[in-house]
């Protein structure tokens, strides 16, 4: 498959992603899905701009159109969404299949509502509720803004919004 690793990052690409992770899982290039990053031409030329690799930055719509090519690409991609419920609709609700079963939880910054999991990691009840329906359709969740500062698997923290 051509998806190498999918990530959930409130900053989607940035410099842990285009080399860090990188390292981890080889890339050819990264796939960002945000509807309102995607519309915002500033905001698409500063993320495409900020890899060397390529990269593109789509909003739901056009991933839709366009997921099928990137599994049939040679091209290895990053699936990367700025939050677990752009997440969900690709894996849960669109049931993409992108040949792995991992999603990596990286920054999500403290906002109101949010529950503080680990440094720069918290989320919401609806992106719990996101979380856990991705868990619930066969996914592993870690939370790690580096593999070596992982904080643990959604089962860790699933319990504080609810779920048993």
């Amino acid at each position: 498959m051509s998806i190498t690793f999918m990530r959930v990052d409130d900053r989607m690409i940035h410099g842990q992603t285009c080399t860090r992770w990188a390292l981890e899982y080889p890339c050819d290039g990264l796939v960002a899905v945000n509807d309102a990053a995607a519309t915002n031409s500033v905001l698409k030329a500063a993320y495409t701009n900020a890899s060397g690799k390529k990269t593109f930055v789509w909003t739901m719509e056009d991933w839709q159109k366009k997921c099928q090519k990137v599994i049939e690409s040679d091209t290895r991609y990053f699936l990367i969404t700025k939050n677990p419920v752009d997440m969900k609709k690709i894996l849960v609700d669109q049931k993409f299949d992108p040949g792995i079963k991992t999603v990596v939880i990286g920054p999500c910054n403290d906002r109101p509502g949010a529950v503080q999991l680990g440094n720069n990691q918290s989320i919401t009840q609806e992106e719990a509720e996101a979380l856990e329906a991705i868990m619930q359709a066969g996914y592993e969740i870690e939370f790690a803004l580096i593999k070596e500062k992982a904080i643990g698997n959604w089962r860790k923290f699933r319990g504080q919004f609810g779920f048993k």
